[in-house]
């Protein structure tokens, strides 16, 4: 079937948004009408090539739609099914066993790939082959062939053209929090990134009924609104040190802490921040090869733990309905986040996600 798509072709150019044909679904896989995608960081460092995804490829991997076709495979999907689309896993190695898919063993392959793991292309024009499966899903995309493991049935009260995001990053900021860090109700946390994953952590340590919650970058206007979101106390690291202002507030440094950026010096201060025995973990991602010096002297002093969390070691399928019912009862807030725009404006998206204008913009189809 014909269909039109947002295609990456070359570091650092905007997407080309072009109609291609779409091949028919295998017997483990739905076909989706895509209704509305988020755009996450990794879509555009991956446009960019931090990583080496062969191009061109279709991107977008926080989709959200309704069912077109099932794969004869399939069990439990039906036509007209509303869904929220996870990351791809195997469902079969010992990770994914033990019930932490996002750490699957063929995780980069499964969402990196960009290809099905026997090699065939979802997307083709007259060019050749175009990369899809991206995270399972290629969702910038009107219609879309998708791993069925990896998609969630959700019911039909619910916005679908808002939850798309649940299955990547906000999904990876509150699973950092919620499944990961675990903060007791009354504890402290701090955040270092008032991004969409930031927030998303932010308010998921709301939630869990942590009582400090500091929010740390160098942009204003986004502390400013960190605070009407549930922040307790924020701190600019362009005009403060962030470590002297954290263990001031706390009295000595916070339980549980968030590095969302990947920057070096800042997952430096992301542990130098924490109290004897706190929890800090990464969910930022950086460029293959960085490396973030610090003082393991010192830190095996402080008995700290660090978590370095992929998708908020997230089960999709159990995660993402948690969110939505805390969402429904006014305790997610994350729709706040957001702000929608046109398939035909996915760049000025981009871009006003790069700009820090828009923290989770979602294309609309």
């Amino acid at each position: 079937m014909k269909t039109r798509a947002a295609v990456a072709t070359a570091p650092g150019t905007d997407l080309e948004i072009r109609e291609l044909e779409l091949d028919e679904p295998r017997a483990d896989e739905l076909q989706v009408k895509i209704v509305a995608s988020g755009i996450c960081h990794t879509d555009a460092i991956i446009r960019d090539q931090w990583y080496p995804v062969p191009l061109p490829v279709v991107l977008g991997h926080e989709g959200a739609g309704i069912v077109e076709k099932v794969g004869a495979d399939v069990v439990g999907y039906e036509v007209g099914d509303q869904v929220v689309i996870g990351p791809a896993f195997c469902g079969s190695c010992e990770q994914c066993l033990a019930g932490h898919p996002m750490y699957c063993v063929n995780f980069y392959d499964r969402n990196f790939g960009v290809q099905r793991p026997e090699g065939s292309k979802a997307f083709s024009d007259a060019s050749g082959p175009i990369g899809s499966h991206f995270f399972g899903q290629s969702s910038f995309a009107e219609h879309t062939n998708v791993v069925a493991h990896g998609v969630v049935k959700v019911g039909n009260d619910v916005p679908l053209d808002l939850l798309g995001p649940l299955g990547c990053g906000i999904m990876t900021g509150s699973g950092a929090v919620l499944n990961v860090l675990q903060p007791k109700p009354g504890s402290s946390v701090a955040v270092f990134g008032t991004g969409a994953v930031g927030m998303a952590g932010m308010l998921a340590a709301k939630a869990s009924g942590a009582t400090t919650i500091i929010m740390v970058d160098i942009v204003p206007e986004r502390l400013e609104f960190a605070k009407t979101l549930g922040a307790t106390h924020t701190v600019n690291s362009k005009e403060v040190d962030p470590v002297a202002a954290i263990k001031e507030i706390t009295g000595g440094g916070v339980n549980y802490a968030l590095d969302t950026t990947g920057v070096p010096p800042v997952f430096a201060q992301m542990i130098n921040s924490l109290a004897t025995r706190g929890h800090g973990a990464l969910v930022g991602a950086a460029k293959l090869g960085t490396e973030a010096p610090f003082d393991i002297g010192t830190l095996l002093l402080s008995g700290i733990k660090v978590s370095m969390v992929i998708e908020g070691d997230a089960v999709p399928k159990e995660f993402i309905p948690r969110l939505i019912s805390l969402h429904q009862q006014g305790l997610f807030p994350f729709d706040k986040l957001t702000k929608k725009y046109a398939f035909e404006d996915i760049n000025q998206a981009f871009a006003d996600s790069a700009d820090g204008s828009t923290l989770k913009p979602i294309v609309v189809f």
